[in-house]
């Protein structure tokens, strides 16, 4: 294949999806099963293509490594979008460029979205029962039938696969922020998706919010993280000139740039980028908006935490790390900051998903967690496990987040079928026994379950989220870093805690006795929906076999070179700038082996399984028990529950406040008090003014208004002659004329001296 048609192939990976957005919204919008074959021809255009580029880029690792690490950019293509900067013989230098890139890291996120959003989209049609009657209501769901409005939700996913897709493919800073902006506004929408949709007070989630406020929460959440964002990418243009990775993250162009802005300089413009991560990965603080996101119907769940969206965060920092690799070299304060936000969300997150009962929720908290996993292996330099765990957690999370949504798709129907709709079809507490009511559903859930807990040697999460542990190991042991070694710790913490939780979803929801009507009549979902669970389930497995470490289990094992081709691979990307900075051996070496890191992550997640299923599963719980964490956690149970109370905490600190000045400061007092105030006095002075110049005209020119009435009186006699009939005048100036010439003549004849 040549250059010129791979890179052709390589602009139209999104085109597929935003043509469907368009023909959805100009021409088949009123054809709900049109405008979903539509978004399927444009997704699996868009697979098609995204494989074609993903393994051209693999069959150049293949065929020579040490070509690929000296030039990774398989392809790069570029043109000037706006041409203000200066013109020189080598062309416009300062010019913004549109263009595209690839390279390995860009071929595996490639790979990873182009799957998992087309199982998604496949998924969706079942999900919405196509084919059933066609719901009435706008605006909710419809359970049991067609969902109406499935053209417009076609037309947003379309869109929102297309602006991850531009994102990924982006070689630069630019277009990135573009896809990344579209992301958010279709992010919006879909979470929205369900605009009429009203809830009754609950008091086991009072934040709980109706689907319109809750994707007004994302949007604007995430929009504070993009505006500190773009003033990072306004300083890296004004550092580096060009916005174009390749161009910035030269050697020379990053020697040159630390003597112009200093070390410091860079540091501040890396975490302003990275406040864009913290925004759209819901990191804390701005991870808030993340569990009020399932509101939208789980498709959309899916396609958040899993193929798109979040996992946009942790793409632009992998994207960035040659940035971040300088600051983590030269600063200390980047990498404490990045891989401490990252470990406390981990943690913090895996703690609030214990004690959630919606089964979506858990998963939610579980996706927060999971980015804080690799955003803090990012912060201590570990570059291809943040990468690994990136790709295995897109196809685990997808099939857990299809899973529930199959699940609640089951509950429903057991809902249609008892006429219960009062019953939450989402709470775990209310379901149990689904194991035999949904098969196929209950396994490939389990083996997602498996993978998030990181189950050993048979799950792909096993394996990337032991090389974050063995990164921050041998940093913190072997290169004395005090930051890798709270990164290990708490993330063992963290992987303890997702276990436990994920046995207890998987217990609650699965073994036991149906608890509720709902799960004694729920059955299995249609192949629409079980078809993508069962081919994500196998990438859940298989995909870490490409992670194994080259050393693993050194002395039992024999060492191979070639063993983890996800570490030579993505490796190549950077491995000769790396290498030009003296920063190889500290980003890219795969760490000493130890046995430490395993054990440690074999003991978290055996031990965690096993006490989730030692509460929850060795004696499921029967209808209307209390859930056994209540009791000996008292009231930490309960903080819990509400998530740390965040949303609690900002809204005294912050909402409350600013809807006190707004309204009241602002509004009453300043608008309607000061502002409005001095109006009224003005007014009533000129007011006042206009009545004593009244009374000073009538006393003054009261003989001008005479002169002017009679002016007046005397204008409307001559008005009434002025008729508008040529007749009427022809006669009277026959009149006039025959009157003066008889007065001329009279006074010819001598008549007036006589």
């Amino acid at each position: 294949m040549s250059d010129a048609t791979i890179t052709t192939l390589t602009y139209l990976v999104p085109v597929g999806p935003l043509l469907a957005f368009v023909l959805i919204l100009l021409v088949t919008r009123k054809s709900r099963t049109l405008s979903w074959i539509v978004a399927w021809l444009g997704v699996f255009a868009a697979l098609a293509l995204s494989w074609v580029v993903a393994f051209y880029t693999f069959a150049q690792f293949l065929t020579d490594l040490h070509e690929l690490e000296l030039h990774p950019l398989v392809v790069f293509s570029e043109f000037i979008w706006l041409p203000f900067g200066v013109w020189t013989p080598e062309g416009c230098a300062n010019c913004l460029y549109m263009g595209v890139g690839v390279d390995p890291l860009t071929a595996v996120m490639l790979f990873a979205v182009g799957f998992t959003v087309t199982m998604i989209f496949i998924y969706s049609v079942g999900y919405h029962n196509w084919g059933k009657p066609i719901g009435k209501i706008l605006g909710v769901p419809n359970h049991g039938q067609e969902e109406p409005l499935m053209a417009r939700f076609f037309a947003f996913m379309s869109l929102f696969a297309g602006g991850m897709l531009v994102l990924v493919v982006a070689n630069n800073l630019l277009l990135l922020f573009i896809g990344w902006e579209v992301m958010g506004l279709c992010s919006y929408l879909l979470i929205g998706f369900w605009y009429a949709r009203e809830y009754e007070p609950d008091p086991k989630n009072p934040q709980k919010l109706p689907p319109r406020w809750a994707s007004v929460k994302a949007f604007m959440t995430t929009r504070i993280a993009d505006v500190i964002m773009l003033l990072g990418i306004v300083y890296f243009y004004r550092v580096f000139g060009t916005l174009t990775f390749s161009q910035a993250f030269s050697a020379e162009s990053l020697e040159h740039a630390l003597e112009t802005a200093g070390a410091t300089g860079l540091g501040i413009m890396t975490l302003l980028i990275f406040a864009g991560t913290v925004g759209k990965s819901a990191q804390w603080p701005l991870h808030v908006w993340l569990p009020n996101a399932m509101e939208g119907p789980t498709p959309v769940s899916a396609v958040i935490h899993a193929a798109a969206m979040v996992s946009a965060g942790v793409y632009l920092l992998l994207r960035i790390f040659p940035l971040i690799g300088v600051g983590l070299h030269e600063t200390s304060f980047v990498g404490p900051v990045i891989a401490g936000v990252g470990v406390f969300t981990a943690f913090m997150a895996a703690t609030m998903a214990v004690a959630q009962d919606d089964v979506k929720g858990v998963l939610a908290y579980s996706t927060i967690s999971q980015l804080g996993f690799m955003v803090a292996a990012i912060g201590m330099g570990a570059y291809i496990a943040a990468a690994f765990h990136l790709i295995t957690h897109a196809f685990f999370k997808a099939l857990l987040f299809l899973g529930s949504g199959s699940v609640i798709h089951g509950m429903e129907h057991g809902a249609e079928h008892v006429h219960d709709h009062h019953t939450d079809p989402q709470d775990m507490m209310n379901m149990g026994g689904l194991r035999k009511k949904m098969p196929i559903t209950f396994w490939t859930f389990l083996i997602g379950g498996l993978a998030l807990s990181g189950f050993p040697f048979f799950s792909a999460g096993f394996w990337s989220k032991d090389e974050i542990f063995a990164e921050a190991f041998a940093k913190g042991t072997v290169e004395g870093e005090i930051v890798a070694l709270v990164v290990f710790v708490g993330l063992v913490a963290a992987a303890l805690l997702t276990a436990f939780y994920t046995m207890r979803q998987i217990s609650l929801t699965f073994l036991g006795k149906p608890r509720t009507p709902l799960a004694e009549h729920a059955h299995e979902s249609n192949r629409f929906m079980t078809i993508p669970l069962i081919l994500l389930s196998i990438f859940a497995v298989a995909l870490g076999w490409i992670g194994i470490p080259d050393n693993f289990m050194q002395g039992i094992l024999p060492v191979s070179e070639t063993r983890n081709i996800m570490h030579h691979f993505v490796g190549a990307t950077l491995y000769e700038l790396l290498h030009e900075l003296g920063l190889l051996e500290q980003f890219l070496k795969t760490p000493d082996w130890s046995w430490v890191p395993l054990i440690a992550s074999l003991l978290v997640a055996t031990l965690g399984l096993f006490a989730g299923w030692w509460i929850y599963g060795r004696k499921p719980l029967e209808s209307g028990q209390e859930d056994p964490l209540v009791r000996p956690l008292g009231p930490m149970y309960g903080f819990l529950m509400n998530k740390w109370y965040w949303d609690e905490l900002y809204a005294t600190v912050f909402i409350r406040p600013t809807v006190w000045v707004s309204e009241t400061l602002v509004s009453q007092w300043i608008d309607k008090g000061v502002i409005d105030g001095i109006l009224h006095i003005v007014a009533n002075g000129y007011y006042a003014s206009a009545g004593i110049a009244a009374r000073i005209e009538v006393a003054l020119f009261h003989g001008v208004d005479v002169l002017k009435d009679w002016t007046l009186e005397f204008a409307r006699g001559l008005r009434s002659i002025q008729t508008g009939k040529i007749q009427e005048y022809a006669l009277v100036s026959t009149i006039i004329g025959a009157v003066l010439a008889i007065m001329i003549l009279w006074i010819a004849s001598g008549g007036w001296s006589g």
